[in-house]
């Protein structure tokens, strides 16, 4: 299944970047985040976050961010 998103941030944390996304074609105001990698041709890919670790850095670092926004 293909899906389209709007990326809404671009977040930077311990020299990774994490990709904000939205679905272009639902009503939810709930973001996907995806960590930007590169594949073996140096093209950049959006891969899910697989360590919880990560995932709680990355998340409390979105938060702050929207907070700071507030």
């Amino acid at each position: 299944n293909e899906h389209e998103f709007t990326i809404i941030d671009v977040l930077e944390l311990d020299d990774n970047k994490y990709a904000i996304l939205i679905p272009v074609d639902e009503e939810s105001d709930e973001a996907i985040v995806l960590k930007i990698t590169e594949d073996e041709n140096g093209d950049e890919v959006l891969v899910e976050i697989e360590s919880d670790e990560e995932w709680d850095s990355v998340s409390k670092a979105w938060e702050q961010l929207l907070d700071d926004e507030e």
